[in-house]
Parts: C-alpha cells; sequence; structure tokens
C-alpha cells in the first residue's frame, strides 16, 4: 500500500488555480504508485470563512468532473477539501473520489472558535473507506483537538487516521503531540496533510507528517516547501519519500 499526503500552497479564493496544482500533484502520486492522494483543509479554496459560502461546491459539483477522471483513469482515491453546501447548509468538508466514479463526503465535526458564524457541524458524513483490508478514517483541522475524535474512529476498527489541516507555525507543535498520542494509544498510523506558504493572511506550519501506530514519527516534510509525502506499507512496515514539487 502506498499513500501519499500533498503539502499545497494555495491561492486564496483562486478555485481553477488550485485545482490545476492538485492534478498536478495527483499525476505525481500516480507516477510513485500512490493508491490515496489526501489534500489539507479547504484545499481548493483555501482555508476561507468570510467568502465561504460564494466558494461553495456542491455535493454533485460539475467542478469535480476532472478529478474524478483522475481517479478513474488512475485507479487511486482522491481526498480533497472545499466549504460544501448541503441543501441550506454550509460545511468545512471534503470529497472522497474513488476509482469507480463514486463520491462520498466527509464534514468537519468541532469547529474552532470562530467557524460556527460561517458553518455547521455534523456527524452525519463520516464514512469510512478500505484499502487493502485497512480501514481508513477522516478527520479535518479541530477535529484533531478533541479527543473524542480519534477515541470514534478506534471504536470503529480504524487502521488509518487521516487528518487534513490548515494549522499555523505555532499550532504545529500541539498538532504533532496530539497525532503522535492517538497513534499510540488507539493503535493507529496517522497521516496528515497541512499547508505550507499562506493561507487566510497567515503563515501555514507545513510539516505533513505520518506516524506509525506505535506513534514513532515515520517521516515529515518541512515546513515551507510543497510536494508529497508518500509512505509504503510492507508487511507493517512503513518506508517513506519525500517529492518536493
Amino acid at each position: 500500500m502506498i499513500l501519499a499526503a500533498a503539502q499545497t500552497k494555495p491561492t486564496r479564493g483562486d478555485i481553477q488555480a488550485n485545482l490545476s496544482d492538485h492534478y498536478r500533484l495527483i499525476k505525481l502520486a500516480v507516477k510513485n504508485g500512490a493508491q490515496l492522494i489526501t489534500f489539507p483543509e479547504m484545499s481548493i479554496t483555501g482555508y476561507e470563512r468570510e467568502h465561504a459560502q460564494k466558494l461553495a461546491f456542491t455535493k454533485d459539483d460539475s467542478r469535480l468532473e476532472d478529478l474524478k477522471k483522475l481517479a478513474v483513469e488512475n485507479n487511486i482515491i482522491i481526498i480533497a477539501g472545499t466549504p460544501i453546501q448541503i441543501e441550506s447548509e454550509l460545511f468545512i468538508g471534503e470529497f472522497i473520489i474513488s476509482p469507480d466514479n463514486s463520491v462520498s463526503i466527509y464534514t468537519k465535526q468541532f469547529l474552532h472558535e470562530g467557524e460556527d458564524e460561517f458553518f455547521q457541524s455534523t456527524f452525519d458524513y463520516n464514512p469510512m473507506i478500505t484499502i487493502e483490508d485497512q480501514k481508513i478514517s477522516f478527520a479535518i483541522c479541530a477535529d484533531i483537538d478533541n479527543p473524542l475524535h480519534p477515541e470514534n474512529a478506534c471504536k470503529r476498527e480504524t487502521d488509518i487516521y487521516i487528518a487534513n489541516i490548515f494549522f499555523t507555525v505555532n499550532g504545529i507543535p500541539s498538532a504533532y503531540q496530539d497525532l503522535q498520542s492517538y497513534a499510540q494509544k488507539h493503535k493507529m498510523n496517522v497521516l496528515m496533510s497541512n499547508f505550507s506558504g499562506e493561507s487566510w493572511g497567515r503563515p501555514a506550519g507545513g510539516k505533513s507528517a505520518f506516524w506509525n501506530k506505535n506513534g514513532e514519527l515515520i517521516a515529515q516534510i518541512n515546513d515551507s516547501d510543497s510536494g508529497l509525502l508518500l509512505v509504503e506499507s510492507k508487511d507493517e512496515n512503513w518506508t517513506s519519500k519525500i517529492v518536493i514539487a
């Protein structure tokens, strides 16, 4: 099994530019044999609150078509984030796009202070996927601040916990501490994807990373570059490769 975490530098509010960057990194992940690639919180729009409504995607948004085509043609699962409008409510969410052309949605369950002015939270959209008998579940940013979230993932027998975040430079140490603790406590491998550069006018912390189920940090990207963190499992032993792009 090969998984990829993308570390990106979003262009604020420029959906087409960000999608083009997704396509580039997906193709790079495919070249490196990845079966799944995951992107940071609201990766398609950049992190937004005030402008999220006008940037939002819908469940069947036509702008997902090229991502769906890449997933099908390259047999890769793509997880990409955006504000998502579901009926009358707006959520921080991500699309899980599968090679069978299906799309499921995960929505952020625990919001940061200030996000509840613009977004709703719900537990209704909480899919799991399976690769090579490994159960995979998802988290977005502040979800990892609440120990109930990884605990619930553990109760669902999660093998791999994917956290897509926007943490600033100052926030990364606490994210690392929490994710390492969850990996060790709940015996889950943890893959984390974060922005580098700037988002929402603030410096992102980068350092996308992977911990094995013993809580050991296997690999991390630096705090400034964009690219891929690739991890490969053979007989439950994980190796890594970093591709700066």
